[in-house]
């Protein structure tokens, strides 16, 4: 049995990472997505960046992303972790120490990837394993975890927007999963199945966004 199986019991649990999951197929199957998803994958980093960014205090709009409008070292950090996800998702599964340092994988095929993802954040949050960037290193393999199991592997998914969104709730469910007491394990669970469905709702508003600026665009 996975060591991780029984977190699915957990009161709401389950279902909040099942809504999750099924947000994150109506996303994928938006019309933006059908003839190549490079545009929105590219919006998609630059609102993350931004999100991950503000839940570290710093304010940087993705309109100043987008143009390098910046000098804080920072957020340039943050911009290399991003965009570099997508060439470190296939490392991910293989080689977990080589991308992250000595982090262990935490989950395997039986358990839903939101699980997994929710692990790995909350197991770096509370370690801590680094000098400095530890919640942009803990978003960042977050995302991979969800790459490589499969749910989000074109990384497509804004999850940083959506603990922006909750971010009250993002720091309180940080703190109570550190305990690790079943309460604070379901908070946190619970919590990061919402961030997902509010990032996959923040992507959905890109791709129509897309739609609309390329339809204006040719009449």
């Amino acid at each position: 049995m996975d060591p991780l199986a029984p977190l699915l019991e957990l009161s709401e649990v389950a279902d909040a990472l099942e809504n999750a999951r099924a947000n994150v197929d109506r996303m994928l199957w938006h019309e933006a997505l059908r003839g190549g998803d490079e545009l929105v994958a590219a919006e998609v980093a630059l609102h993350s960046a931004s999100a991950t960014l503000a839940l570290d205090g710093y304010d940087c709009d993705v309109e100043r992303l987008r143009d390098r409008d910046f000098d804080d070292p920072a957020v340039s950090g943050v911009l290399r972790v991003t965009e570099a996800l997508p060439g470190l998702a296939p490392m991910w599964p293989v080689s977990p120490r080589y991308v992250l340092a000595k982090l262990h994988t935490l989950a395997t095929k039986e358990i839903p990837a939101a699980m997994a993802a929710a692990v790995v954040h909350g197991e770096l949050l509370a370690v801590r394993p680094f000098p400095v960037a530890n919640n942009v290193v803990a978003r960042a393999a977050a995302r991979l975890a969800l790459a490589s199991k499969g749910l989000d592997p074109k990384l497509l998914i804004t999850v940083d927007a959506g603990h922006l969104e909750r971010a009250p709730e993002y720091v309180g469910a940080q703190r109570a999963w550190s305990t690790g007491t079943p309460d604070g394990v379901r908070s946190w669970l619970k919590h990061y199945g919402k961030a997902l469905t509010a990032g996959a709702g923040e992507t959905l508003q890109i791709c129509t966004e897309l739609v609309k600026d390329a339809g204006e665009a040719s009449a």
